[in-house]
């Protein structure tokens, strides 16, 4: 049987668990492939670390430019992280006539239209279901199996850690700093969490999305983000008394105003299967034109998820299948007539409001006369007392469907309030 030669650049957690799979199931991924994989070279800069995984002698090196200078080498897998380096290392791979498969959705989300453009002119190709959601095919559900639909919405929880976090807090009534610091512990979170909790990876991921499924040229950064750092108990009880479930959702959906996109603690009613995820897991919720709703659900993160999708890219990249799909489906594209992405504060929605009050007899008054001023209508609005200060309490209130525009004025006029405390959230409410 003819073998393909593959160089992995990146023996990390990812870059050990897909070289694993190479060399400990070569016969079952051939049958697949329909020519043996080669691992060829294997690249980092640390040579010494024990990842579990024993590769052949000399297999293992620092030596980049001996893996990418070599010609028979026909695909590089790039699992470095981050986006400069990664960039330069796809680009030279490219440009060398290699193919290229990656898990690295700050990369495409950033320099998605370079690199792609890059690929196209080099005639190679570039695969990335493990950038989206680990070990969930959503990439090949929607470039795929979903090409009849036009796609008119797609929700997501597409980070465990996030998750994790939500559903502790929610199951066990554990305040937020407690529950990072669990997450650490167990490895669901980095030391610095910075990127999962203030919403960046999930944002990322949507950018990523929004192009496959619309055609969107979307800049992560221009898309309203909040992260789960505000989130307490407290609105976890609010929440599940209302028979709702707080997570953490990406949302992108076709509007009158174009692509509505947005990043969020958001509340979900409690019989749709978002609000039933748990834990570290990963959902996609995708409605087609034609197919109507499909929910896919999985582990989105760790090793084994996330390099069974990479090595079934390094499987369709052999067998030619992502070269068919890579040149249907022309990502980031120069011209391309995906919709515009709607203004964030054009975007419309409900609205759960959480504010910290002195205790005041025209607090309740007052707050909802900001809110009209702004129009802002309310559905509910209940008042609370702080169980430790007579003299504060609290207001959660749910409004009716308004603007993310006329809801952020409306909170930054309340905020003025003389009786209004730091500290309140603004969070979206899913229909």
């Amino acid at each position: 049987m003819e073998k393909t030669k593959v160089a992995l650049i990146g023996f990390g957690t990812i870059g050990s668990g897909v070289a694993k799979l190479l060399l400990q199931q070569p016969d079952r991924l051939a049958r697949h492939a329909g020519k043996q994989i080669e691992l060829a070279y294997v690249v980092d800069k640390d040579l010494k670390r024990d990842r579990g995984v024993s590769l052949p002698k000399g297999l293992l090196s620092d030596d980049m430019d001996r893996a990418l200078d070599d010609p028979d080498v026909k695909i590089v897998i790039e699992l470095i992280g981050g986006t400069d380096a990664a960039r330069t290392l796809v680009l030279r791979a490219l440009e060398s006539g290699k193919d290229v498969v990656t898990a690295n959705k700050a990369l495409l989300a950033t320099h998605g239209p370079e690199l792609f453009g890059k690929a196209r002119e080099r005639g190679r190709t570039i695969a990335f279901e493990a950038a989206v959601a680990g070990g969930i095919p959503i990439i090949a559900a929607i470039g795929q199996s979903l090409t009849a639909n036009r796609i008119e919405s797609i929700e997501g929880i597409l980070n465990g850690t996030c998750n994790y976090i939500l559903t502790q807090m929610e199951e066990f009534g554990v305040d937020y700093d407690k529950v990072v610091a669990d997450a650490q512990r167990l490895g669901y979170a980095e030391a610095d969490p910075t990127m999962d909790v203030e919403g960046i990876d999930a944002t990322q991921k949507l950018a990523i999305l929004a192009q496959l499924a619309f055609g969107a040229a979307v800049r992560w950064q221009d898309v309203s983000r909040v992260g789960v750092s505000s989130v307490r108990v407290e609105d976890m009880a609010f929440a599940q008394g209302m028979d709702y479930r707080i997570r953490l959702v990406a949302t992108a959906r076709r509007g009158s105003e174009g692509l509505e996109l947005c990043v969020g603690p958001t509340l979900i009613p409690g019989d749709k299967p978002l609000a039933g995820v748990q834990g570290v897991f990963n959902a996609v919720a995708v409605v087609g034109d034609a197919v109507g709703p499909s929910f896919f659900q999985g582990l989105g993160a760790g090793q084994d998820p996330t390099a069974s999708s990479v090595v079934a890219d390094i499987i369709d990249t052999i067998a030619g299948r992502t070269a068919i799909t890579f040149g249907a489906l022309n990502l980031w594209s120069e011209g391309g007539d995906g919709p515009m992405m709607c203004e964030p504060r054009l975007v419309p929605g409900r609205y759960y409001l959480r504010l910290n009050l002195e205790r005041r007899a025209e607090a309740a008054a007052e707050v909802v006369r900001v809110l009209r001023e702004k129009g802002v209508g309310v559905n509910s609005l209940v008042q609370y007392e702080d169980e430790d200060d007579e003299n504060l309490g609290g207001m959660v209130l749910m409004t009716q469907r308004t603007t993310e525009g006329d809801t952020a004025s409306a909170m930054e006029a309340i905020e003025r309030l003389p009786f209004v405390r730091p500290g309140g959230v603004r969070f979206r409410v899913a229909d």
